[in-house]
């Protein structure tokens, strides 16, 4: 067969929950075809192409796709953006997730507090909304769970436009108390430093893993701003 037609076949292939065109592969890899149809057709139109471009919401398919979390934790995205994308991945890939978004307490005061819009986007959705700590609560609803504490089943989300000191402390109490589980940083993309770009998450990461006993596999979205990292143990 010639390659035009085997990637022909690829495309029009049905979309595989695992997708993994090559079964002996060991590094995460998605059909970007069938993902980039599902984006285009499912995701976009409700959720558009902010904060999170497309080659970002292809990796978060990508991750849904390759995990399929029974649990998917969020936090400090405002309104509930990344909830609204993780809702719509996970349906337009027949995946059973439960979606937990989690906000600051009403009565702590931060720049991007949404208030009374906390989870606008997704009040009508079957999403739990939470307040309070977001790597506490996470963690906390994580262990009452029967899908194992250690975090197997779990996709968290890392909204990185803070400093570098919470992405550091988020990410380092995950793969402490949860280091089984896939993490999403956004917020990753890394520039000289007379770009003058917050390249906090970028660092925390690179500190974490340095210093980090589990390793992980690490991908990447590199081409500019936000950025975004997937982070996943290595024994996947």
């Amino acid at each position: 067969m010639k390659l035009r037609d085997k990637l022909g076949a690829l495309r029009n292939s049905p979309i595989n929950v695992n997708l993994a065109p090559n079964s002996a592969s060991s590094e995460f890899e998605i059909n970007n075809w069938r993902i980039s149809e599902l984006v285009i057709d499912k995701v976009v139109p409700g959720v558009g192409i902010h904060p999170f471009p497309l080659n970002e919401l292809l990796l978060m398919t990508g991750a849904v796709a390759r995990f399929k979390p029974s649990l998917i934790f969020e936090w400090g995205t405002h309104i509930g953006k990344s909830a609204l994308a993780f809702y719509r991945i996970s349906q337009a890939l027949g995946i059973k997730t439960t979606i937990h978004s989690i906000d600051l307490p009403d009565d702590i005061e931060h720049g991007e507090h949404p208030h009374k819009d906390r989870g606008r986007l997704v009040k009508n959705l079957p999403v739990k909304l939470h307040q309070g700590d977001g790597l506490n609560t996470a963690l906390d609803i994580l262990n009452k769970s029967k899908k194992n504490p250690r975090g197997k089943n779990a996709l968290f989300f890392i909204d990185g436009d803070h400093s570098y000191e919470s992405v550091k402390r988020e990410l380092k109490g995950i793969i402490k108390d949860a280091p089984e589980a896939a993490i999403l940083l956004h917020d990753t993309f890394y520039q000289s430093p007379d770009s003058g770009y917050n390249v906090g998450p970028y660092r925390a990461i690179e500190d974490c893993l340095s210093k980090s006993a589990r390793k992980y596999k690490r991908v990447d979205t590199a081409t500019g701003l936000p950025g975004m990292t997937l982070l996943y143990p290595d024994e996947h």
